[in-house]
């Protein structure tokens, strides 16, 4: 039988392929392009500077964390959100607090310069928090100090084109023992570590959920309640969100069927027959929201202001809900009834602006008594029918000025930073000391009270003062 030989094979052949095939793997990674791997943060899944149908992305996602060398202070006190601990304006701090001042007034500890705006600080271990805009480098800056001295610990800054319209940054952030989140003036939301300043999250509202930037810009405060960020959007697909503080997820959506827009007015909780709800007042009415599913519950259109609506509900006792403005708004008090399944909010009653009013500063509810700057500039005590007990009289105004009560005292400041200090007693005005603690314009920022120490600021400064007892 006849055998077929196979081709010979020639030796160096395999080698001389490997070799090749080598060659051009080493080639391909070399001149490939290099890519850094990063740990995914959630709101950045769009390149920067790309996103769906073109627009622009986030510019948050091109922010930097800049550390600096001040220190956390070791000092006791917290005010941790915008209007204070329990969201009423009223400090339960127990550092004794000096009801008499030296004629040069109370001691400043620090000062700082600002960019222009309103923007007050919140105050959690030992840090103070604030948003803040450089004019110069066309930033907005979310800044951490140390509430010892006024030494920036960190600034996390993002470009952002602001022009100016009395003022750019106007918001105060929220912090718990994690997390700070915070609005800027376009509706960029951020959620950096409240130690560290690094990013965890951010959301465009405008972008991302068809916000309105309203206004003179963003001027609403986030609300964290129970492991959620709780942010009033307007958009044409959701009146408010709830999103998971730790990861940036977007838990509900509460719908928005007339299409209301955002505000200045910032969302406060309250409990209503077993029920926890948000309370917001949008451009057109106000709404009541479910706070396990975004549910609307209410709604009502008898208090709304046609130019901008600035303060945030009252929440009183047995279902009320006391709403004030200005621009001619004047004050409503709104009574929450079960009827069967559903919630009716009916109305108790009107009050006119020259009777009670808050043009931008919410009104804070003490020991049974409502206590508020009404738009002629007094500050007034009212019962809860809306009946005067008595206003600081047309020689003692405060203009747009903040307020805060703690300890039984009243800390009022007007439009030129003089900070007066009262009684919070329904009996009669009192005032017990008075100090030019700024000297710029436009003091309208809110106090913050920690620890015993006051921090106010006008348009471009901000101060911190010793007002605890000696």
């Amino acid at each position: 039988m006849k055998r077929t030989l196979a081709s010979p094979v020639i030796p160096w052949v395999p080698g001389a392929v490997a070799l090749l095939a080598v060659t051009v793997v080493v080639v391909w990674l070399w001149r490939a392009p290099r890519v850094v791997l990063q740990l995914r943060v959630p709101g950045t899944d769009q390149a920067p500077g790309t996103a769906e149908g073109g627009a622009k992305a986030n510019p948050v996602l091109s922010g930097k964390l800049i550390l600096a060398d001040g220190r956390p202070a070791d000092l006791s006190g917290s005010w941790p959100r915008f209007r204070g601990p329990n969201l009423d304006g009223i400090s339960d701090d127990p550092t004794p607090l000096a009801k008499a001042w030296e004629p040069s007034g109370p001691k400043p500890l620090w000062s700082k310069d600002v960019g222009e705006g309103y923007a007050g600080a919140a105050v959690e271990r030992g840090r103070v928090y604030v948003m803040d805009y450089d004019l110069e480098k066309r930033q907005d800056a979310l800044r951490c100090l140390s509430l010892a001295d006024g030494k920036e610990i960190w600034r996390y800054a993002y470009p952002l084109p602001v022009k100016r319209n009395h003022g750019m940054s106007r918001t105060v952030p929220a912090i718990t023992e994690k997390f700070v989140v915070a609005m800027g003036p376009k509706c960029h939301v951020v959620c950096l570590d409240a130690a560290s300043g690094e990013l965890r999250w951010t959301l465009d509202l405008v972008r991302d959920h068809g916000a309105t930037v309203p206004p003179w810009y963003a001027g609403q405060c986030p609300l964290i309640d129970n492991g959620r960020a709780i942010l009033a959007v307007g958009g044409e697909e959701a009146l408010i969100l709830a999103v998971e503080i730790e990861s940036g997820r977007v838990v509900w959506k509460a719908p928005n069927p007339k299409k209301w827009k955002m505000t200045h007015s910032s969302v406060v909780p309250m409990e209503f027959e077993g029920q926890r709800t948000y309370v917001y007042c949008a451009n057109q009415g106000v709404a009541g929201i479910s706070a396990k599913d975004g549910t609307l519950f209410w709604e009502t259109s008898d208090w709304k202001i046609s130019i901008a609506t600035i303060p945030s509900p009252v929440i009183l006792d047995e279902g009320r809900i006391f709403l004030s403005g200005g621009y001619d708004a004047g004050s409503l008090m709104l009574q929450l009834q079960k009827e069967a399944e559903r919630i009716v909010p009916r109305t108790l009653f009107k009050l006119e602006p020259r009777v009670f009013g808050a043009t931008q500063h919410t009104p804070a509810y003490y020991a049974g008594h409502i206590y508020g700057i009404r738009p002629d500039g007094q500050l007034v005590c009212l019962a809860l029918d809306g009946k005067v007990l008595w206003s600081s009289g047309p020689n003692l105004t405060f203009g747009l000025g903040p307020f805060l009560i703690s300890n039984g005292l009243l800390f009022a400041m007007n439009d030129s930073g003089k900070l007066t200090l009262a009684e919070a007693s329904p009996l009669k005005f009192t005032k017990l000391a008075e100090a030019q603690i700024l000297h710029g314009r436009e003091s309208w920022g809110p106090l913050a009270l920690a620890g015993g120490r006051l921090i106010a600021r006008d348009f471009t400064r901000m101060v911190c003062l010793d007002v605890a007892a000696r």
